[in-house]
């Protein structure tokens, strides 16, 4: 798979934050993605830090649609030698998980990210990042807030609210699971909010987290998916 080289990873945090605002404005979000145009989807997640070594493992999963099968798995190891910054995670993390990006043979026709896509503080976050470097429709998914405030959501399955920053809408907060705590999608690059809410809750028929991420996950930690 065929990844932009968008800029050096050995920067100060000032620096990476000036770049967050220069990439944002490059982000395209506004392409819808209709049911036709995907065959395959893949998630990519990293594990944590090895406590002694200080390597992380990352995962990219592609799987059928719609029947959320595995079709491959790539996987990709290093140092995220760029320190802890909340908001800067991409630079940390990204390297790794493009690496394992690149490892795949099938091309996926949307990605999932465990991560912020715009909901972000400079509405750049994981998936914005990957989605540029990879130009492949890219949607975050996270399990938690990082900026923003919202209502919250019906109790059912599919319901969803804006999540708000600055009076501007920067993602949703998407019940996949009737009476289970929400996740916050976003697009990353290549689509449009409705089209990312609409796709995280098609590929999270049992789960609270969609299923692609969900194996990536397992992925990261060593786990044989094939």
């Amino acid at each position: 798979m065929l990844i932009r080289q968008l800029h050096e990873w050995d920067i100060s945090p000032t620096a990476a934050v000036a770049l967050q605002r220069q990439l944002a404005a490059k982000l395209r979000l506004d392409q819808s993605l209709p049911e036709n145009a995907v065959r395959t989807i893949a998630g990519v997640d990293l594990s944590p830090p090895d406590a002694e070594s200080g390597r992380v493992h990352g995962a990219a999963v592609v799987v059928a649609w719609p029947s959320l099968e595995v079709v491959e798995v790539s996987t990709a190891e290093g140092i995220a030698d760029f320190p802890y910054v909340p908001g800067l995670l991409s630079f940390r993390e990204a390297p790794i998980l493009l690496e394992a990006l690149a490892g795949l043979r099938t091309k996926p026709d949307v990605i999932l990210v465990d991560g912020q896509g715009t909901a972000h503080p400079r509405q750049f976050g994981m998936a914005c990042h990957l989605g540029l470097a990879i130009d492949v429709p890219t949607i975050g998914c996270a399990k938690s807030r990082l900026v923003g405030h919202h209502q919250e959501p019906d109790e059912e399955k599919g319901a969803w609210t804006h999540l708000m920053h600055h009076r501007e809408p920067i993602g949703a907060v998407v019940r996949t699971r009737t009476g289970v705590r929400p996740i916050y999608v976003s697009p990353g690059n290549n689509i449009d909010l409705d089209s990312s809410v609409r796709w995280a809750l098609a590929c999270s028929p049992r789960y609270r987290v969609p299923v692609p991420t969900r194996l990536a996950h397992r992925a990261a930690a060593g786990e044989s998916l094939l």
